[in-house]
């Protein structure tokens, strides 16, 4: 692992992101119609994601949902990252806006895991989370 931070270790990566999604999100279009035109947005997958968490503490289908949301948005995420230069480890920093779509995925499939009772990917999401920017744990709510 290395520490955020760490001058020896990997450069931070910097996602350049999906301005259109970000653009109809934030304008109010509907995150499943923007997840379709745009799939590869991670942000859009956040979005859906945390809508299907919203209230589902005792809704097994939402959270089966929000499972299937989180897991789209972090694999397109994966890809992203790595056509950044991402080689599986290194800092992905929380105050990078266009980073945040990625981590809020992460952080949406770390809650449905818990969910869910798969507490082995809570955890590997917890140390994704931690490895990329400690403070995205706490920025998500997860600490």
């Amino acid at each position: 692992m290395t520490s955020f931070g760490d001058l020896l270790g990997p450069p931070p990566t910097l996602l350049t992101g999906d301005d259109d999604a970000e653009s109809d999100l934030l304008n109010g279009v509907d995150p499943a119609a923007v997840a379709a035109q745009y799939p590869s947005a991670s942000i859009a997958w956040a979005y859906l994601a945390e809508a299907a968490l919203n209230g589902a503490d005792d809704d097994v289908a939402a959270q089966t949902a929000a499972y299937a949301y989180a897991r789209t948005g972090y694999h397109r995420g994966l890809d992203q990252l790595r056509r950044h230069g991402w080689k599986g480890y290194g800092p992905v920093p929380w105050s990078h806006q266009q980073n945040q779509g990625f981590l809020r995925c992460v952080g949406a499939l770390a809650r449905a895991a818990q969910l869910i009772g798969e507490e082995d990917e809570y955890a590997r999401c917890l140390d994704l989370l931690n490895d990329s920017d400690p403070t995205a744990i706490d920025e998500l709510g997860l600490s």
